[in-house]
């Protein structure tokens, strides 16, 4: 009777130890305003102890940062009684920890389910914490729950995306819901309503998008239509034709789909702003789903850093210039004039691959064009060695490095090229001339004839002076 008396009583302390320690363990996850704040030391723990773990990976101080981490607040305050738990982890401290998940970039979201740290969500960048509470519950849900009366959302400001399908079990259906998953900011729902029929003049298994009752767009949904392409249609036509760069649209335009962008600088309060922005949104209307058009106030301080990446003055207003957002090469449009036609032009050279790409370039020096040897910069590049009627060589060297410095030896005492009409160009050759053929005797000048003569494949057989006629600073 002692015996087992004392049995008892070991089990219960043991009990009170554990739940102790299972407390003392709760407590060791360091939070801030309800989100647990993760190191390398107390991941794989959170992993074991939570069923949902959404995990922000971020860098402090970005403006990412700042959005992402208040939606986080507000999400958590929400969350507290659910299984859903939610936690940050500083990517600039944790380094070896975000290398070893593959979350080095600086702003990742995922959601760990069961303890699996090899296999997470990646979850949408959520605009605020209305947007991580909807895309937890579509996750959890079913398209059934999508099905609502359509009186409210036609006449709601907010777009709203609305499936018209005939049977509710159709795989449309299916690829419906997972495009609301993925785009948790935008209202969806569903409906088998005759009546849109007949008031819209569509037919079944068609996405509507519609605001304040008003038809935007339709897509008929097909066998060969995919998840993905569906959501570049909703995303691309959830924005005006032409989109204003500020501080509410730019996650919006940078996380776009479309990722050739072309961008007008111009200052809204010029007097010819109006007329403009007309022709720039008229001719954005041809190139939905291909080009994103985006305007940019040059007269707006906040826009700065947006003007000083593209090298834009704003005394150069209106100006538009073409990016590609992968590959991140620029395109000018060379026209003073922009009207619908000339844009048009631009934009459809620039897809077909026949636009030239913008050169960045520094001032064009005082006196520039005053001595023998030209000094070229990217503003005037192509007006003087590209002059259909001349003939123009031109060095590109490096203006802090000694070898290129050096060359210059030979070009300040040489005499003018007798003949205006040789050419050199920049385009590489890999032709490379021999020692003998080459007059010139030093390094440097041999080096220079090197560099002259595989530039174009020139023949070596002429001195430096007679080649060297302009110089380009390469920075």
């Amino acid at each position: 009777m002692k015996r087992s008396l004392l049995l008892g009583v070991t089990a219960f302390c043991l009990c009170l130890f554990a739940t102790a320690n299972t407390s003392q363990r709760d407590e060791s996850f360091p939070k801030k305003d309800g989100v647990l704040q993760l190191e390398k030391g107390n991941f794989n723990r959170a992993l074991r102890k939570y069923k949902q773990l959404l995990v922000h990976f971020y860098a402090p101080l970005t403006v990412q940062d700042y959005r992402v981490t208040a939606a986080f607040e507000g999400a958590a305050a929400e969350l507290q009684r659910s299984e859903v738990k939610l936690a940050t982890l500083d990517v600039t401290k944790e380094k070896e920890l975000a290398k070893d998940l593959s979350a080095t970039d600086q702003h990742t979201i995922r959601l760990y389910l069961s303890g699996d740290k090899h296999n997470p969500v990646p979850c949408p960048d959520p605009q605020n914490s209305a947007s991580i509470l909807t895309w937890l519950k579509r996750r959890a849900g079913s398209a059934a729950d999508l099905i609502t009366d359509l009186s409210q959302s036609e006449a709601s400001e907010e777009l709203t995306v609305v499936g018209f399908f005939k049977e509710l079990n159709h795989e449309y259906v299916q690829m419906f819901y997972a495009a609301a998953i993925d785009l948790p900011d935008i209202n969806f729902a569903m409906t088998q309503n005759d009546d849109v029929i007949t008031k819209y003049g569509l037919t079944y298994d068609v996405v509507l998008l519609l605001k304040k009752s008003k038809l935007i767009q339709a897509y008929k949904m097909t066998p060969q239509t995919s998840k993905e392409e569906l959501i570049v249609f909703i995303t691309v036509f959830q924005m005006d034709p032409v989109t204003e760069y500020n501080g509410q649209t730019a996650t919006q335009i940078l996380s776009s789909p479309v990722l050739n962008h072309a961008l007008l600088f111009v200052n809204k309060s010029s007097d010819d702003f109006e007329e403009i922005f007309s022709a720039f949104n008229s001719a954005a209307e041809a190139f939905r789903l291909k080009i994103l058009f985006v305007y940019v106030n040059v007269d707006e301080p906040r826009n700065g850093r947006m003007m000083e990446y593209f090298r834009v003055r704003d005394f150069e207003a209106p100006l538009i210039r073409l990016v590609n957002l992968t590959d991140h090469v620029t395109y000018h449009l060379p026209s003073d004039t922009l009207n619908v036609d000339i844009i048009t032009e631009f934009c459809r050279s620039y897809l077909e691959g026949k636009a030239k790409p913008k050169m960045q370039s520094e001032p064009i020096p005082e006196g520039w064009d005053e001595k023998p040897v030209k000094e070229l910069v990217g503003m005037n590049l192509e007006k003087v060695a590209f002059h259909p009627n001349k003939t123009v060589f031109v060095l590109f060297y490096l203006p802090y490095s000694r070898e290129s410095r050096a060359l210059f030896r030979c070009g300040r005492n040489s005499p003018r090229p007798s003949n205006s009409d040789r050419k050199w160009s920049s385009l590489a050759s890999t032709h490379r001339p021999t020692t003998s053929t080459c007059r010139c005797r030093e390094r440097t000048r041999r080096s220079a004839c090197f560099l002259l003569c595989t530039l174009k494949g020139y023949e070596a057989s002429m001195s430096c002076g007679d080649v060297i006629s302009a110089v380009f600073h390469v920075f």
